[in-house]
């Protein structure tokens, strides 16, 4: 009679690094480090070879498939090697990755770009995400804080019968444009009108600090403007205050570089879906707006946060704060999961530090 087989039970995915045995625990960090290096599946020969580990291609087969009923690795396609999966990568990222330094010419480097003169800060960001690209040959990424800088000078120009653009300028030397719809058959005087009447009031002011008791005087006619100007200055208030969404803005540069080295149509395949996730810039910037929540460096692995899909991507992230030590802001840099963490992660970090030495200096 024919003994009646029995599958193997399936191994639950170990919580933790200390639950794999030595044996596996670096076995694994092996073919982890190995796949981050060349992106290649590790087979069972490959590793034996590396001198390592001592062990022969059929016990570090057994271990593989240990590893593997445990979640930890894959098989791509009919490959004989093993690449770690999402949960792997995570496992690794958390407990067996050791972060290197940024050397002093290193640090020297990015502090001469990020400070070279005259620079404000949205410029700062600006340089900050391409110097990380270059770094990285990732995008880099910059979440900038909601901006409503106190004001020095407003002015209505008129583009059409119905339409004017408002400028604001900052009195840290930003401008806005923004086009607002305008009553039919205002005169030039009243735009003048308008444009010295919101300047001599919200100079030294946020616009958010004024909005409000402007519109009400204006809305109880005790300003000093005729109907049309006072109407024009309703217009362009409430347009603004209507636009200026709390949500931050986003700053990527080098998507480019995530097309270069792609041997693979299924790597090429990810990567168009990570551009049309960057598209969506609201739900990037929610994604990386948790990485306020940590003092130091965060790491998103693949879709592991149901918010953002990442394509099979990961985000490496560390918060940026003011002079008052409040976090306004996130840097950092996407691209495929097969990044190289210990070198990124301390450039981002050391990235973020400076910009918040720069913010604190210029504010």
């Amino acid at each position: 009679m024919n003994e009646r087989q029995v599958p193997s039970p399936k191994i639950p995915a170990p919580t933790q690094i200390g639950e794999l045995s030595e044996r596996s625990r670096d076995i694994f960090r092996t073919i982890v480090e190995t796949y981050l290096e060349t992106g290649e599946p590790i087979g069972s020969r490959t590793l034996s070879q590396r001198g390592a580990i001592t062990l022969s291609p059929a016990s570090i087969r057994n271990v593989m498939s240990d590893l593997e009923r445990a979640g930890l690795l894959e098989a791509p396609h009919s490959s004989a090697g093993r690449v770690p999966t999402q949960i792997g990568l995570r496992m690794f990222v958390d407990g067996l990755l050791e972060v290197g330094n940024l050397g002093v010419d290193e640090r020297k480097d990015i502090e001469a770009q990020l400070a070279a003169g005259g620079r404000n800060i949205e410029d700062v960001l600006m340089q900050a995400s391409t110097l990380l690209s270059g770094l990285s040959q990732c995008a880099g990424l910059v979440v900038t804080p909601k901006r409503d800088p106190a004001l020095k000078h407003v002015e209505f120009v008129s583009l059409s019968p119905q339409r004017a653009l408002v400028i604001m300028v900052g009195e840290d030397g930003s401008v806005e444009n923004r086009v607002i719809e305008t009553p039919m058959g205002l005169p030039q005087s009243a735009f003048i009108e308008a444009g010295n009447y919101l300047s001599a009031r919200m100079r030294g002011h946020t616009l958010e600090e004024v909005r409000r008791s402007i519109l009400h005087e204006v809305d109880a006619q005790k300003a000093e403007l005729d109907g049309l100007a006072a109407k024009l200055v309703s217009a362009g208030l409430a347009e603004w205050g209507g636009l200026q969404s709390s949500t931050p803005s986003l700053i990527v540069r080098g998507q480019a570089r995530l097309l270069e080295d792609l041997g693979a149509a299924g790597e090429l395949e990810r990567v168009r879906k990570l551009f049309d996730d960057i598209e969506r810039k609201n739900d990037l910037i929610q994604l990386l707006e948790l990485a306020k929540l940590s003092e130091g460096v965060r790491i998103f692995i693949g879709a592991e946060n149901k918010l953002y899909s990442l394509s099979g991507s990961s985000i490496i992230a560390a918060p940026y704060a003011d002079q008052s030590h409040r976090v306004v802001g996130v840097i950092g840099v996407v691209g495929p999961t097969r990044l190289n963490y210990a070198r990124i992660v301390p450039m981002v970090d050391y990235t973020a530090r400076v910009i918040s030495r720069l913010i604190s200096q210029k504010t």
